[in-house]
């Protein structure tokens, strides 16, 4: 019974002792993605007990001496002493690995925090961290110092309230940078509130006086309208939540006019980015239900005979949550789902279901239907498209375009391409290469908006075709990354308005049909000077804004000129590589998805059809703008 929540409930499997030494064996990574996977932790923690129906509300707070805090109303953690290892059971959470209420099914029907590493973890890698419990009308107090208690468990005031507040502090021994990132945190408590409905999540961060609530009384249907923010939908979120088994499978469906296929599971809140078997069994049951309604309702102008699971799943933008008493996780991350019973579960769930709403809704599902059958016959047209494309041997790599000025080197590790806005820039950028290493594709003119166009309109664009040849990848069902003939693909664009244009149709692009490219982190940008200030024939090149004026207050602002570069092509070739192409002192951005909805969101707003969405982006963030091109 949940009311019998005490230290007996605390079961211990190993100690904490390589966390330390090994950090991203725990948490992934000691960068930025892993600095934030430690608030997940904590968060997931408080959300747990939410699931459990013990929690209300959670607050996130960014502290101004770097440190964050997680406050939950859920029951706190016990405090009583262990019967085992004579100490608080709240300590043992702390400070023993695999140590938790999770593995006991009477405490937690589901979890998210499966591995039971996660207070432990945490702990290990703070340099403080602080911990308060308001439970049996008093609040306790705990002090730790990487990992290791500072301060005896003792009980500082009284209160009627109930709840865990946990405050720490990254070590920046361990981590690269300590710094919270306000848009990555907000994206992942924003998910969170999606798929937890009754639970009120506040977030704060006191070096900005940001204050923000995430609450989505809809939910999943809250959550597939976010992400179809920019797009034009045909019809409301189509929703459905059943329990079978002890397993409670949540869906929410909604066709728009894009060409691609948007989709999103989770498992007991944990983002299954690699899908599993309730995926499998989620698109089989979609192709099933829509294919059956179709031959049931096929007219006889209809030449398509049967439509196929790309077809039927363009344009649907779909998100899966299960609650599951027992998940079995493929790898450390949780990224896939692997309990086999669960494709035949979400199967029979969703088609019957799914196929329910076209039979009773037959409006929307002809409108549905009609777009599946344009797809099905632009993707034959695509088809003949990449055959042609073939027949030519475009796509198979083995006549690369004629105006790539490719690298002598072969070995992809050591290889890098620039993809150079224009033929003025592509002519200085391949004299000033160095060509044992640099392959240079210049591009004339704004490749087309792929978030508008369907594959087969894709194929004829002669730019994206240069690209996909060049790179050597292919593309949709036979995109192949082992076959990338560059480690690094760099993008070099002007840094001015239409500069900022064709990165982002560019990185569309990218996003959208070559994904595991960013997530593999081989897309970069080259980030050209801004400036050039010359004083007493000394040269030096300045990349913004704040650093111009730090240079101009060194040197003084007297005698000195002042040059703006606003085109590639305003510099030689020696000018080009000194400043943006030459390793040894280039700036380069990688390009990485630390959230996928929040690119996704991000792109179907800034390329979408939609232009209100779009217009209330560029007002919200219009102040954040650091190099405006007037």
């Amino acid at each position: 019974m949940t009311e019998n929540y005490n230290a007996e409930a605390i079961k211990v499997l190993e100690g904490i002792e390589g966390v330390r030494k090994r950090p991203a064996m725990y948490i992934g990574s000691t960068d930025v993605r892993g600095l934030h996977h430690l608030l997940y932790e904590v968060v997931d923690n408080s959300i747990d007990e939410a699931m459990g129906g013990h929690c209300s509300k959670i607050i996130i707070k960014i502290h101004k001496d770097g440190s964050i805090s997680v406050e939950d109303n859920g029951r706190g953690i016990p405090v009583d002493m262990h019967p085992k290892y004579k100490v608080p059971a709240v300590q043992i959470a702390l400070t023993k690995l695999h140590a938790g209420g999770k593995f006991d099914n009477n405490m937690y029907k589901v979890s998210g925090g499966l591995h039971g590493v996660g207070l432990s973890a945490v702990n290990a890698l703070s340099k403080v961290l602080e911990i308060w419990i308001k439970r049996n009308g008093k609040i306790h107090y705990q002090k730790y110092e990487r990992g290791k208690p500072a301060t005896e468990l003792k009980i500082i005031g009284d209160t009627t309230d109930k709840g865990t507040t946990i405050r720490f502090v990254p070590d920046d021994e361990i981590f690269e940078t300590t710094e919270w990132k306000d848009d990555i945190i907000q994206t992942r408590l924003k998910e969170l509130a999606f798929l937890n409905k009754t639970v009120l999540i506040n977030f704060q961060d006191e070096n900005t006086d940001k204050n923000v609530d995430f609450k989505f009384e809809g939910g999943l249907k809250s959550f597939v309208e976010h992400l179809n923010q920019g797009r034009n939908t045909f019809h409301e979120p189509i929703y459905f939540e059943k329990q079978k088994d002890n397993v409670i499978v949540e869906i929410a469906i909604q066709y728009n006019d894009v060409y691609l296929e948007t989709l999103y599971s989770f498992v007991n809140n944990i983002n299954t980015i690699d899908g599993g078997t309730h995926v499998h069994g989620f698109k089989a049951a979609v192709t099933r239900a829509v294919n059956n309604y179709f031959q049931e309702n096929k007219g006889a102008k209809e030449a398509v005979e049967k439509l196929t699971a790309d077809d039927i799943r363009e344009g649907m933008t779909a998100v899966i949550s299960l609650r599951i008493p027992n998940p079995q996780f493929e790898g450390q991350t949780k990224a896939k789902l692997g309990n086999s019973e669960m494709k035949g579960l979400v199967d029979s769930i969703v088609y019957a279901d799914f196929k329910q709403f076209l039979d009773e809704n037959p409006k929307i599902a002809k409108s549905i239907v009609e777009k599946i059958v344009l797809a099905s016959k632009a993707r034959e047209a695509a088809k003949k498209a990449r055959e042609l494309t073939r027949r030519k041997n475009v796509l198979e790599g083995s006549s690369l375009p004629g105006k790539l000025a490719d690298c002598s080197n072969k070995d992809p590790e050591k290889c890098e391409i620039f993809i150079v806005e224009g033929d003025s820039a592509g002519g200085s950028a391949k004299q000033g290469r160095n060509r044992e290493f640099q392959a240079i594709l210049p591009l004339r003119g704004k490749i087309i908006n792929v978030e508008k166009a369907r594959i087969d309109k894709i194929f004829k664009n002669t730019e994206i075709i240069s690209m996909i040849t060049a790179f050597g990848t292919s593309i949709e069902q036979d995109f192949n990354p082992e076959k990338l003939r560059y480690k690094k693909i760099i993008i070099m664009t002007d840094a001015d308005v239409d500069g900022a244009h064709i990165k982002t149709l560019l990185l569309t692009f990218f996003y959208r049909y070559m994904k595991e490219l960013v997530e593999n982190g081989n897309i970069f940008i080259a980030q050209p000077p801004l400036y050039k200030v010359s004083k007493n024939k000394k040269h030096n090149y300045v990349y913004s804004e704040e650093e111009l004026r730090a240079l101009l207050g060194e040197i003084g602002e007297e005698g000195s000129t002042l040059q703006r570069y606003k085109g590639l092509g305003e510099m030689n070739p020696q000018q080009l590589w000194d400043t943006t192409m030459n390793p040894e002192n280039r700036i380069l951005f990688q390009i990485t998805i630390e959230e996928a909805s929040m690119a996704d969101e991000i792109f179907s707003i800034l390329m979408g059809e939609q232009v209100q969405p779009r217009k209330e982006f560029i007002e919200t963030n219009a102040k954040l703008v650091q190099n405006l091109d007037i």
